[in-house]
């Protein structure tokens, strides 16, 4: 195990995963403190580096593209406080921080994690249920429905039709974006069969966002739902599989589900089957049964 223990937290990697646990100094972000301990699959990076300071340094953990929900409904536009990737070092600690780094990147580079984009997310999302109050309303999110009711600051045009109720089914989309200047900012979920334009001051399926303190933790609610919406790089349901041909630059085998011995069995025998049929080539057939003898 390797472990780097500061104010702003503590990471531990544990081989196949690491576990990051928010520090309880001050200057530790709500957000994080709210989010708690974050356990990440080895699977889910693509990377980690150390960037060093005259006085203080920063661990970074890069994700694969729509690996975390959270990362998925912010966009990016966590800032680096908010950033539960993210831990803040002290220059006497950099040789700690190295050897995390140096043991993070040996695990990658031995189970040959990819860094490709992923089809589903391989972290869970903020818990639920969950309740947050910031700008001109309150958020809450049982895992079924988001329930949206105005404050006393509510546009009286979006108040006049009272709280909202988004069953999961209905919501298409969800999106958080922070206070930026004189630019506010919004929680807003986009509603099948509703689509608008109204700012979010007069959207009813939209919690304005003025840049106060418990604004950030509105992106836990985004980030909540993102994770039980279709992932967007999931293929369609009803997409036919990619049937294969003989001018086929690549084969088109679909990965097992599950990794135990019997699949990667049946999978041989799928590859054999195709092969002596003529659909797979032999060189074909070779680069298809290499990559299945490698996951076992």
């Amino acid at each position: 195990m390797a472990e780097i223990i500061q104010r702003d937290g503590t990471w531990a990697f544990y081989g196949d995963t690491l576990r990051l646990t928010p520090g309880r100094d001050k200057n530790v972000s709500l957000l994080r403190k709210t989010l708690g301990e974050l356990t990440v699959p080895l699977a889910a990076l693509a990377g980690i580096s150390l960037e060093q300071g005259k006085k203080s340094g920063r661990l970074r953990l890069r994700l694969r593209d729509g690996s975390d929900p959270l990362l998925q409904a912010t966009g990016g536009r966590l800032t680096d406080s908010h950033d539960p990737y993210q831990l803040t070092v002290e220059s006497d600690r950099y040789g700690v921080a190295e050897y995390f780094v140096d043991e993070v990147r040996s695990a990658l580079l031995l189970d040959q994690v990819p860094t490709n984009a992923v089809e589903d997310y391989l972290l869970p999302g903020p818990a639920v249920p969950l309740s947050v109050s910031a700008g001109d309303g309150t958020a809450n999110f049982d895992g079924e429905q988001v329930r949206l009711e105005w404050n006393w600051k509510t546009e009286d045009a979006k108040a006049a039709a009272g709280s909202r109720t988004l069953a999961l089914a209905d919501i298409r989309s969800v999106e958080w974006h922070p206070a930026v200047g004189l630019e506010n900012g919004f929680l807003r979920f986009t509603v099948n069969n509703a689509p608008t334009k109204a700012p979010p001051k007069y959207d009813p399926n939209s919690v304005e966002l003025w840049g106060f303190k418990k604004d950030p933790l509105m992106a836990l609610v985004a980030a909540a739902v993102q994770a039980r919406l279709p992932h967007p790089s999931a293929p369609p349901e009803d997409e036919p599989p990619r049937q294969l041909t003989a001018s086929s630059p690549e084969p088109e085998i679909p990965a097992a589900r599950e990794d135990d011995h019997d699949a990667l069995l049946r999978r041989l025998r799928e590859l054999g089957e195709l092969h002596s049929s003529g659909v797979l080539t032999d060189e074909e057939f070779t680069m298809a049964k290499q990559a299945v003898l490698k996951r076992m």
